[in-house]
């Protein structure tokens, strides 16, 4: 049976009793990604509508998950992690990482794997062609604005490839982590990993997390828990409700808050147990508009589209 805690239970379990975050594997999310992409871009599936960007992205899952295990960036040195630790700071933080140049080579080799797909659309295979040409300093100043958050910066038909990247650079660091090294920040509407606002939350089934609802960074893909029925942006426990389309998957809801109006996408395992942060949230846009015609407003995007 699944467990809802309240924030005193919460608080009165022993040190540990709940794993704080759960940081990504080394062979990264990116498979399990791509398999769940093009499921729910299949026939009947709440993706459908959206079934040939789904398929795209599926590939793009797919080049990341290839180029994943080739990557080794440096991590942070002793002293500097000691100094997150100290100021309760992500160790990897996005805004201020030096990225190296190698995530500008991962760029250019994404997307000559995915403009090799025989059933990409032609537009992508245009653009996709267009990134490796574009110079390395307007790659970096589009990675500062992905990363920053400046939309208006943003070139939108690139933005989901170049994001691709900076995904698979920044799961090779977080997965080199361990949970000693990544502090308690102040912060719980960001990743500690990383700094990154989550793209959903998901309620996990496995032996170790059941019942425990987890925030998913869509950057870096550490998850780390938060108390259900428990805003995910302004972390109020008022005025917390729950939308669903008629008809469709219950294994997704938007959760919303009447005090930021504010909402996020959760998932829940038990009703399906292969969700997927990011794919789920990517799938579901008829949800989005059910929210945006109800007044609330997205806690952050979803790293793969931009438009």
């Amino acid at each position: 049976m699944t467990r809802i805690l309240e924030p005193g239970q919460i608080e009165g379990l022993s040190p540990g009793a709940i794993p704080r975050i759960r940081l990504p594997e080394r062979s990264g999310p990116f498979a399990a990604r791509a398999e769940r992409l093009r499921q729910l871009g299949s026939p009947g599936a709440i993706g459908e509508a959206i079934g040939d960007y789904l398929r795209l992205m599926a590939r793009v899952a797919e080049a990341q998950a290839e180029t994943l295990g080739t990557l080794d960036p440096p991590l942070p040195s002793a002293s500097e992690l000691g100094r997150s630790r100290t100021h309760r700071m992500p160790p990897i933080q996005a805004g201020g990482w030096p990225r190296e140049a190698t995530w500008r080579v991962l760029a250019a080799e994404l997307s000559e794997r995915v403009a090799a797909t025989a059933d990409i659309p032609d537009s992508a295979r245009r653009e996709l062609a267009q990134l490796r040409t574009l110079p390395p300093e307007w790659l970096e100043a589009q990675a500062d604005a992905l990363l920053g958050g400046r939309r208006e910066e943003v070139e939108m038909a690139v933005a989901p490839f170049v994001m691709a990247a900076l995904q698979t650079y920044w799961v090779a660091l977080a997965s080199r982590l361990s949970e000693e090294v990544v502090p308690a920040i102040e912060v719980p509407g960001v990743c500690p990993a990383c700094g990154m606002p989550p793209v959903a939350s998901v309620v996990r089934v496995d032996k170790h997390s059941q019942g425990y609802r987890y925030l998913h960074c869509g950057l870096c893909a550490t998850e780390w828990h938060l108390v259900r029925i428990t805003c995910s942006h302004c972390q109020s426990t008022e005025g917390i409700a729950y939308h669903s389309i008629e008809g469709g998957p219950e294994a997704i809801r938007a959760e919303s808050c009447e005090q930021c109006h504010t909402y996020r996408k959760i998932l829940y395992q038990e009703k399906d147990r292969s969700v997927e942060a990011v794919a789920d949230d990517l799938a579901s846009l008829a949800l989005d508009l059910l929210m945006g015609e109800a007044g609330f407003h997205r806690g952050s995007g979803n790293p793969l589209l931009w438009q």
